[in-house]
């Protein structure tokens, strides 16, 4: 069995008396788009730069690509591309200027391979453009090149669809895809819950913790105590409270014009109906609802 992409073993960093991330272990393979889900905080930045040796741990060890990611970073950081939060992107250069002088950082000299780079993550026909003037969502795109400029195996995306439109956040997971059908294997962390569904599997962080990982169906399969049950019922505000107390109701909450409630496995429908009913509400319909990450993440969270 080959070994593992990365894998991580108690990995803690402290900073004083904060734990930053608490005895974090877990693996990915090869070929794997692996989510790193979770509040901003929660240690999932902490998690990457420990991995790519640009934090040391307090305790623990990690591998990646076959090197110990402390004792062996720089030649981590040779074989793997990190898109971080806040790119460093050169604002007076051009977009071909910026990866031209990253590529030689890499030791990138041949043009083919910095105009292979533009047209992968679409900047074929924007290479004359200032870095200033572009975009949010092209800028994005040119912070991913860079990262990819050196065709690392392993890509590190930390928060990279942070503060773009719907829009650019569906191309820019496209294009991830298209990079895993490469080959490339992929870490990426976001506070999403939607774009955490795009991965194959999901570690879910929280202060520190890693509370589970596995894909997403399997968590929404196990990570939640009861059943998922949409209301729509009139007044809203008060239904929500009076959902809040009656019996086998875990937990209920807004979402959107109704309200979500996690029920006790096996509640029926006439039970919850007969219980909202008199708690006063006027209540227009009862139907099952499907789970989601979220479901997952406040269920654990509570936990």
């Amino acid at each position: 069995m080959s070994e593992s992409v990365v894998r991580a073993e108690n990995l803690t960093r402290r900073f004083g008396d904060f734990v930053a991330v608490d005895h974090v272990s877990f693996s990915v393979e090869e070929g794997e788009i692996v989510g790193y889900l979770g509040p901003n905080g929660c240690g999932k930045t902490t998690t990457i730069r420990m991995l790519l040796g640009l934090l040391q741990p307090s305790d623990g060890h990690a591998t990646v690509l076959g090197f110990d990611a402390f004792r062996q970073s720089e030649e981590v950081r040779a074989r793997a591309g990190y898109m971080s939060q806040k790119f460093a992107l050169y604002e007076d250069l051009t977009v071909l200027e910026n990866l031209t002088f990253y590529g030689g950082v890499y030791g990138i000299r041949e043009q083919k391979q910095i105009d292979e780079t533009m047209s992968l993550v679409g900047l074929a026909d924007h290479g004359s453009e200032l870095t200033r003037e572009l975009s949010a969502g092209w800028r994005q795109r040119l912070a991913l090149g860079i990262a990819l400029v050196h065709h690392p195996k392993l890509l590190f995306l930390d928060e990279p669809t942070s503060g773009v439109d719907p829009a650019a956040r569906r191309v820019f997971w496209d294009l991830i895809y298209e990079l895993a059908a490469g080959g490339v294997t992929v870490f990426v962390t976001t506070h999403y819950m939607d774009e955490a569904e795009y991965c194959g599997r999901v570690g879910i962080m929280r202060d520190g913790k890693l509370l589970a990982m596995d894909t997403p169906t399997a968590l929404k399969a196990s990570g939640i105590p009861g059943d998922v049950w949409e209301v729509h019922a009139e007044p809203l505000l008060a239904a929500l409270n009076a959902c809040g107390t009656c019996a086998g109701v875990l937990r209920v909450g807004l979402a959107g014009d109704h309200l979500r409630i996690i029920a006790e496995r096996g509640t029926k429908e006439k039970d919850l109906r007969a219980g909202l009913k008199s708690a006063g509400l006027a209540l227009r319909e009862l139907t099952r609802g499907e789970p989601t990450l979220e479901d997952v993440f406040l269920s654990l969270a509570k936990g």
